[in-house]
């Protein structure tokens, strides 16, 4: 289980990324504008823009409050990140892998859907001893329905 911390909405940030650090409220701001559709209610798709904007910052969120290279988490066409503490990986394919639809990443995200049920019902595909280390992580953001 990841260390507990209270800056971040799960509870459990520890350190920061190296990278850029994320607007924890821009990013929540973010997935809140896309959370309805995910759900899949009645809310009209939002335009590529918006929706990139939530994918990007959600798994960027992700990278920085789970630092480390041991999983690549992947939501194409939008984002790519590297997560959870562990060996580095750097060259080919990467051995702990997380792939998934913007949809489908924004409902783990939100809470909506487990990442155990996503895996099981096909929406996420996850290779790697590690790669289920992700579930720990969701949701990155608590949106009330």
């Amino acid at each position: 289980m990841p260390p507990k911390g209270s800056d971040c909405p799960t509870g459990k940030l520890v350190a920061m990324a190296s990278r850029k650090t994320i607007d924890l409220a821009e990013a929540r701001a973010a997935v809140v504008a896309v959370a309805d559709w995910a759900r899949g209610g009645d809310a009209p798709e939002p335009g590529r823009t918006e929706l990139a904007a939530a994918v990007r910052m959600s798994a960027r969120t992700l990278a920085q409050i789970a630092p480390g290279s041991s999983v690549e988490v992947r939501v194409p066409p939008f984002a790519a990140v590297q997560c959870i503490e562990g060996p580095r990986h750097t060259r080919g394919t990467p051995p702990n892998v997380v792939e998934t639809d913007p949809r489908t990443w924004l409902r783990m995200v939100i809470g909506e859907l487990s990442f155990d049920d996503a895996v099981a019902g096909g929406d996420v595909s996850a290779s790697g001893s590690r790669a289920g280390e992700v579930a720990s992580w969701m949701p990155v953001f608590r949106v009330p329905s």
